[in-house]
């Protein structure tokens, strides 16, 4: 197929790649000889269809034209030509986020925190201006010249006024980013692009993503359930404060994930500043404010071996053995939430609502776990108490003798 030359006004160039929507192509704009990047969408769809996208890619052009931002694509026109729909933005000319990954590269934590903070200044920026991204992810994240970094494809954001709505239970976005609330089919907000910005910081620090798993609903129950390992088990040259800021990043609950994108910025830089001193044992009492209060919730993913004189830590265990499958996250969710919740999350992972019976089986299940896990500790104990009764009497019996003596 013979690639198109003209689109409005703008000279076609080259074909730059295949976007979720249609097609990217350089080209020039010869009323100012700026060269941008256009942004394409082929309205040739059924009719269902075509409204649908037509409105995501309008959509796109509008929330990201608003937002004027050193950290955020610019947007400089939108039209359309023929059965063609395009957004004229800013070219930008570096690698994305993606390509390093990929390539097998670890960062170094400073170049890394300086990235992630950049991301997070801009959303928090869109975020002011009632914009969630819904898709922030290392491919659309660029970085240019002189280690600035850009924030790309606004595609399926969603704006306060806005006129597309996803249907109830969809399920936008990325899987190995998604949030915990997207995962769900839940009405998301700012929080939920942190959790994916935190998931993204986690996979720069460590070369892994959080979250794995061989399939969709895989990764989707991960990240519903899963605890990983603090990033410095990784990559020792991660700091503790640097864990605390991931865990809240990464916090399922969304009361005690950063509320907003700015103080998770903040931090980031707080921490670059520290890194002179990421050793010094006393790095955990130098968190951030913002931090401070996740700290017990951070130290709790770190189980701690004696060794000696010195303590190593060491990951702890990502699930509990009472939820193990993925229609016990369906069985929490029908214990846990409201019968709207769980419809939304059975037909996102379309499995059927569990039964009351299902309820009392898995509720005995747990409870059997627990009574085993408990019953050696308590054994332990009662041998231990009864072993101090025995020294407690060999101790008095000594001082009688001594005394008769």
């Amino acid at each position: 197929m013979a690639m198109i030359s003209q689109l409005g006004r703008y000279e076609i160039i080259s074909e730059l790649g295949q976007g979720a929507m249609g097609v990217v192509y350089k080209a020039t704009d010869p009323l100012i000889d700026r060269i941008v990047a256009i942004k394409t969408i082929n309205l040739g769809l059924a009719q269902d269809e075509k409204e649908e996208y037509e409105g995501r890619f309008y959509q796109e052009a509008k929330a990201a034209g608003r937002l004027s931002h050193p950290n955020i694509v610019t947007i400089y026109d939108v039209g359309k030509s023929g059965e063609v729909a395009y957004i004229a933005m800013e070219f930008l000319q570096g690698r994305e986020i993606r390509d390093v990954l990929d390539d097998g590269e670890v960062l170094p934590v400073a170049q890394t925190l300086d990235i992630v903070s950049q991301v997070a200044f801009g959303l928090a920026y869109a975020h002011e201006h009632g914009i969630v991204h819904r898709d922030v992810k290392p491919s659309n994240i660029m970085m240019i010249r002189d280690g600035h970094v850009k924030i790309t494809d606004f595609g399926i954001a969603r704006m306060e006024s806005a006129s597309v709505r996803t249907q109830t239970g969809m399920v936008l976005g990325s899987p190995k980013y998604m949030s915990p609330e997207q995962v769900m089919g839940k009405v998301i907000d700012q929080r939920s692009d942190i959790f994916s910005l935190g998931v993204m910081l986690y996979e720069m620090l460590t070369g892994k993503a959080p979250f794995v798993g061989e399939n969709v609903n895989a990764i989707m129950y991960q990240t519903l359930n899963g605890i990983p390992p603090p990033p410095s088990t990784l990559n020792p040259g991660v700091p503790d404060m640097l864990n605390f800021i991931v865990a809240k990043a990464l916090a399922k609950s969304l009361d005690d994930r950063y509320q907003n994108a700015k103080d998770l910025a903040n931090d980031l830089r707080a921490c670059r500043e520290n890194l002179p001193r990421a050793s010094d044992s006393n790095a955990a009492a130098k968190a951030p404010a913002s931090t401070r209060a996740a700290l017990p919730e951070a130290s709790s993913l770190v189980a701690r071996v004696d060794e000696g004189d010195e303590s190593k830590p060491v990951p702890t265990l990502g699930l509990s053995t009472a939820f193990d499958s993925f229609g016990a996250t369906m069985r929490l969710a029908a214990m846990t939430t409201s019968v709207e919740e769980v419809e939304a999350l059975s037909k996102t992972l379309k499995m059927a609502r569990p039964s009351m019976a299902d309820l009392d089986i898995a509720g005995a299940q747990a409870a059997s776990a627990a009574a085993q896990k408990t019953a050696p500790h308590e054994q332990h104990s009662k041998g231990g108490g009864g072993l101090l009764v025995a020294i407690v009497v060999l101790v008095i019996v000594a001082l009688v003798f001594a005394l008769l003596r």
